[in-house]
Parts: C-alpha cells; structure tokens; sequence
C-alpha cells in the first residue's frame, strides 16, 4: 500500500523560511512562489497514485525534516577533488553561491555568470521573462516545491556568435546534516552561440535534500553540451529537473550520469522547433538499497527535429532503477527523426529494472523506433575470460565495466572522462587496468 505523505512539516516552517529568500520586493517572482507554494499544499510531494511516480515513494522525504542552512564550511581539499582545472568553476555550498569557492577569473565579457540571489536583488527584467517558463509549477510538486523554496542558483547568459574557450563547472555541494539545498539555474545561449557546462552534484554530509531545477533556452542555431555527474553522499535524497526551450536549428547534448544518493531522480525535458537536434546519453549505477529514477521527455513540436536517446543500467544487491523515456511528435512535425535505446544489466536476483519506453506520434511522415533490453552477464563471456587465467569476481567486473564505460567514452571533456572513470574504478575494484 502506498504511504501517504503529508506537506504539513514544510509548509509550517515555510513563513519562517520565506522572509529570507531573495526577490521579496518582485511581485512577479512572489507570485511564481505562492503558485508553486499552493500546488505543494494541494498535492504534497508525488507519490506512487502519480502514473510519473507510480515506481518511486518519496516517502523519505517526509521522515526526516530537511531545512535550508546559511552553512559555507567545506573541507577545499575534499572539494579540489572533484573541481576540474581546465574550466571555469561556480561553487554552491548547501544550495549557496560561494564567490570566495567559485573560479571565474579570466570569464569573458561575452559570458555572463551571476548568482541567482544577485540577479534577483539586481531586479533584473531578463529572469522575468525566463523563470518558470521553460517549465511551469504544474509539471509537478517538485518543481512547485522548488519554486517556493529556491534560496539561490546561477544565472548564465552566452552572447550571440560567441563560443566558449572551456566549459563552465557547477558544483553543488552540500555538508550540512540534513540540509535542503534548493537551487534554481537559468541558462541562455544566444543565438549561433556555443557552451559546455558541468553539473557535479556531491555531498560529505550524512544525510540531505538536494533539490535543483535548470531552466534552459537555446535560441535560432545555437549548441549547449550540458553533463551531469550524480554522485551525491549514500544517504542523500536528490531531485534534479532540466528543461530546455529549444529554437530551430539548436542544438542540445545531454550527458546523465547517476551514481550516488539513497534516492534521486532526475527528469530531462525539451521541446524542439523547426530542424531542431537533441541528444540524451544516460548511465545510471545502483547498488544495496539504491533507487535511480530517470524520466526523460522529447516533445517534437515542428517538422525535422531529430533526436537520440541512449541510457544503460547497471543494478545491483537490492537496488532498483527507473527508466521511463518518452517521444512526443506533435502533428505539425512531420519528417521527425527519433530513436530510443534503454539497455539493463541486473547483477543480483533481488535488483530491480522498471523501463516504460513510450512513442507518441500524432504526424504520418516520421521515422521513430525504441528499443529495451534488461539482462544478466553472458555465462559464455565470463567462461571465456576465466579461461584466459582471469578469476571469476574479476571476469565479472571487468565484463560489467565495459559495458557501464561505454557511455562514459561518450564524455568528450577529458578530466569528466578522468573522474567518472575514477567512479567507476570506485564501483568496480576487483578489475586491474
């Protein structure tokens, strides 16, 4: 049966809380909160009755009260571990922009980069025309949620025709026991414009809620390559919403990588204009009691649009994993372009795989196709490999390996390849390279 879940707890501590978050003087972001605050009280956080949410209960959420902190202490030894030195860098410390931690020496006047609270205070007119349109309250109550509880997040604007010199890493971090770390990022790539930008989610405390919706908008012909690297603390619960406006000719590269957290979700969505590309790459990795969610959606909205979705799984002990991918091809979008794949490896009995791949065509001159697999290791390839004077465990990892690294030879940025492979290596010790 599926356990109720209340909202109660966090409403009541909302009153507090909202006296401290940024743009109280601007009536149209007030409004975006207590539209997002009213759908959480109505709904509560989802649950297993939401057909989206139907394999993933939140219930967690509720047993433990997760509060925002003004919190900034970090161990920046722990931190340079995960910072790449080849990239600008913005450091938000329990969903805190830290100026003293980010590194945007040397940014060009054609990239913007500002915190979200100084953008706010700065009452700038551009978020007013950008938050919660690439995605609305009513998508569902975590992103409501997010909306009445976002405490700060980047705001990131590339000029037209300018392409960056070296990609942009976001680290979300999170040290505080039981912090919520509520972000909201806004990204603009102006028109003909290029971008590459890092997401790292990491945490050295025990347990938290790390909660962050991007909101993207890609316009006439521009490119944004945007990777994200989930490897939040084992007992932290995670939820991360990307949405993305693209016009025509733009193009998205999306790279998901979920490995940590005791429950994370993550929901990608685009909607793609005339001759539009968008290309989704996921790898997700649980083991023990791990849940993974991933939802994605490519909404086909004009003709020649063209996508690709590749995600693969690996699950073990008693782990579980999500995938639901959905193509939408709208009736004026005709000459679509779309393929699907979710492959699974299940390396225990008791791991588990729900993946609901969905076509959704409304327009008769497409080319659309999906496929699924969800398996376990072939007995003949750990056979032969043993035969070659190779151990069972080790056979059995190194097989696991290459089949989780094939999506990590995806990363086109070097030092990511160099610390998902360090990940990985992690997850998989018996293997000698």
């Amino acid at each position: 049966m599926a356990v109720e879940q209340s909202p109660e707890s966090y409403l009541a501590a909302y009153p507090a809380i909202a006296s401290a978050l940024p743009g109280a003087d601007l009536p149209w972001l007030q409004q975006l909160r207590q539209d997002g605050l009213k759908t959480f009280e109505a709904h509560g956080f989802p649950n297993l009755r939401d057909e989206e949410w139907r394999y993933t209960n939140l219930a967690v959420l509720n047993k433990t009260q997760f509060t925002p902190t003004d919190n900034q202490e970090i161990d920046t030894d722990w931190l340079d571990a995960y910072r790449l030195e080849n990239a600008w860098s913005v450091v938000l410390v329990n969903g805190r922009f830290s100026s003293t931690l980010s590194r945007l020496t040397g940014l060009p006047g054609e990239v913007s980069v500002q915190s979200m609270r100084a953008a706010l205070d700065g009452n700038s007119t551009d978020l007013q025309a950008r938050l919660g349109h690439a995605v609305t309250n009513d998508e569902h109550s975590l992103v409501a949620f997010n909306s009445a509880w976002f405490a700060d997040g980047v705001v990131i604007e590339v000029a037209a025709n300018y392409r960056m010199a070296k990609p942009l890493q976001i680290l979300h971090v999170v040290t505080y026991a039981n912090a919520l770390a509520a972000t909201r990022n806004v990204v603009v790539i102006n028109e003909s414009a290029e971008a590459e930008i890092i997401e790292n989610y990491i945490g050295s405390a025990a347990s938290y809620f790390s909660a962050a919706v991007n909101e993207c908008f890609l316009e006439a012909n521009a490119g944004l390559t945007l990777y994200k690297a989930q490897i939040e603390a084992d007992k932290a619960c995670h939820f991360g919403g990307t949405y993305v406006k693209q016009a025509r000719d733009s193009r998205l590269m999306h790279h998901n990588f979920a490995f940590g957290a005791i429950l994370a979700r993550t929901d990608i969505r685009s909607d793609l204009h005339v001759a539009s590309e968008c290309s989704v790459n996921g790898l997700y990795l649980g083991a023990n009691r791990q849940h993974i969610d991933n939802h994605t959606r490519i909404n086909h909205l004009m003709p020649r649009g063209i996508s690709r979705e590749f995600y693969k799984g690996v699950l073990d002990n008693r782990a579980r994993g999500v995938f639901q991918g959905r193509v939408i091809v709208a009736e004026d979008a005709q000459q679509t372009d779309s393929e699907m794949s979710n492959r699974n490896l299940l390396l225990s009995a008791d791991a588990e795989v729900d993946t609901k791949p969905q076509l959704e065509i409304y327009a008769d001159d497409v080319k659309c196709s999906h496929g699924v697999t969800v398996g376990q290791l072939e007995e003949k390839s750990v056979f032969y490999l043993q035969s070659r004077g190779v151990d069972e465990a080790s056979a059995r990892n190194i097989l696991t390996f290459a089949f989780a690294n094939e999506m990590v030879d995806k990363v086109e940025n070097a030092e990511l390849k160099a610390l998902l492979f360090k990940q990985l290596l992690a997850r998989f010790p018996a293997i000698s390279l």
